[in-house]
């Protein structure tokens, strides 16, 4: 969708140039079968070629003024490219990328503290094998609240640079990424309450056998905060409806599509290969707000943006919130007209190779 109309005009002209080594060994072969066969071929390819813009669809062909706006930018657990994932300095760091959303993951430790991590087990953003060598395999969620603010959170993203943009963190940076500590959820929403910046999270892992006294800690550390219940997006399929009698504000996002009858104002979070464009123009004719996970590219957030997507998820805030514009966007009069000239000298072309050959 992103390169059809440009890779339809590129192989136009690689068959167009092909026409000339054609036309040398027809009118060089001696049989008449052989002939007849590859002519038959290759307009039969070429007449497909310039037919194919009859099936090309792309999302950015479309009139200026019919650019939906830009989607919102929600932070993949805060800025992963710019600072260690899921800590404090990645949640600021969003924020100063104008992301709207901070998007994370929540577990609870072994004494009902809820805090930010995404991986079952603290090996790769800590320094736990360090701290606590004999316990390193254990689940994150047997670590009691104590245990894990003695860890580092931040050395790890330093020394083994998962993105290439950790080389180019000034010196300022690099320190406070070394200082980096597991941030418990009620200090993220905090933070989030003071930059005004909603949060959006799982409850993890889900198999938990302890999984509803999980829901209730968290339900308890929301509604203590003191954040606007607006601004918290519920991801958790687990004893939803609990969570919606106990904190009727909350927003609930769900990780599917909608239902039949489903309820006015829903709001979708799906990876962006299980949504097409026209299922996204139809749920923003719907006013359900989709965002998508994980965009990282500008000729894919292009498209999306182009589709009418409401957010996206993403590693690369700071390279999303510096387009102003698509990459490219053609009013389908144009396209048609492209369309048109590049046949016409294609065929011109061919129809000369033919005859300056012969």
């Amino acid at each position: 969708q992103a390169t059809g109309p440009f890779l339809h005009i590129g192989i136009v002209g690689g068959m167009t140039l092909l026409a000339w080594p054609l036309a040398s060994f027809i009118y060089r072969t001696r049989s008449t079968g052989l002939r007849v066969f590859l002519l038959l071929v290759f307009w039969a390819v070429m007449i497909a070629l310039y037919l194919a813009p009859l099936g090309i669809t792309s999302p950015c062909i479309m009139e200026e003024n019919q650019l939906p706006p830009k989607p919102a930018l929600v932070g993949h657990r805060g800025a992963p490219m710019l600072a260690p994932e899921n800590t404090l300095m990645s949640l600021h760091k969003a924020v100063e990328c104008d992301v709207q959303v901070f998007e994370t993951d929540v577990m609870v430790s072994a004494d009902g503290v809820p805090f930010l991590m995404h991986d079952e087990e603290l090996t790769r953003t800590t320094n736990v094998q360090a701290v606590f060598p004999e316990r390193a395999a254990l689940n994150s969620t047997a670590f009691n609240w104590t245990d894990l603010q003695q860890l580092d959170a931040g050395s790890w993203f330093l020394e083994r640079r998962p993105f290439p943009t950790v080389q180019n963190l000034s010196p300022a940076d690099r320190k406070e990424a070394a200082e980096q500590r597991i941030p418990s959820l009620e200090q993220v929403l905090e933070a989030a309450k003071q930059s005004n910046i909603s949060i959006m999270f799982d409850l993890r892992p889900e198999n938990h056998s302890d999984y509803q006294n999980f829901v209730n800690v968290t339900l308890g550390v929301i509604l203590q905060s003191g954040i606007p219940l607006q601004q918290v997006l519920w991801l958790p399929d687990g004893f939803r409806e609990d969570v919606k009698q106990q904190a009727p504000g909350v927003q609930h996002v769900y990780g599917r599509k909608r239902l039949e009858n489903e309820e006015p104002g829903l709001h979708v979070n799906l990876p962006y290969q299980d949504m097409s464009s026209e299922e996204i123009r139809q749920y923003r004719q719907d006013n359900i707000s989709v965002n998508l996970y994980v965009v990282n590219q500008p000729w894919l957030f292009s498209v999306l943006w182009c589709s009418g997507v409401s957010s996206v998820t993403t590693n690369a805030c700071q390279v999303l919130k510096e387009m102003k514009h698509p990459i490219w966007l053609l009013p389908s009069r144009t396209y048609f007209m492209i369309w048109i000239v590049v046949d016409c000298v294609s065929f011109l072309i061919i129809i000369w190779a033919f005859v300056l050959m012969k």
